[in-house]
């Protein structure tokens, strides 16, 4: 491809010129999205951050205040904890998100207060059994309730 324009072309003839010139060389053959629809995101309003939240959803980032972060993930462990495989399991995950939740509630972080408290291992524990005899089409005993 030419540097410059060469002078006394005019510049639309030029810009023309080397745009033939590349697709007769195939430069603009299997390029990526060659045949498929615009990206949604040209019809929406220009945000200038758009390259950093594309990175950060890419790369599952996100900046939340703590006490939101640890909201989110109290509320992922305790679907992770009704949906696991053991009541092992189940009990580790509400255990070690209540670790963080005591810590934060005695050094609150800067933000928005956590309006959380710990789980209750035992009732969560009862839920996931109760969810598992469902799951088998069982009806809860005398001594699983």
């Amino acid at each position: 491809m030419t540097e410059r324009k060469p002078p006394g072309v005019r510049f639309e003839s030029w810009v023309d010129k080397e745009i033939r010139d590349a697709q007769e060389r195939g430069e603009f053959e299997r390029l990526p999205g060659a045949g498929e629809p615009l990206p949604a995101e040209l019809d929406s309003v220009y945000d200038e951050l758009w390259w950093i939240k594309r990175k950060m959803a890419r790369e599952g980032l996100s900046v939340l205040p703590p006490a939101l972060a640890l909201r989110k993930e109290a509320e992922d462990a305790l679907a992770a904890a009704c949906a696991a495989p053991s009541e092992r399991i189940a009990r580790k995950l509400i255990e070690d998100v209540n670790v963080k939740i005591k810590d934060m509630m005695f050094k609150p972080p800067p933000g928005p207060p956590l309006g959380k408290k710990p789980y209750d291992v035992e009732e969560v524990v009862r839920e996931w059994r109760r969810l598992r005899a469902a799951a088998r089409g069982e009806l809860p005993g005398p001594s699983q309730v």
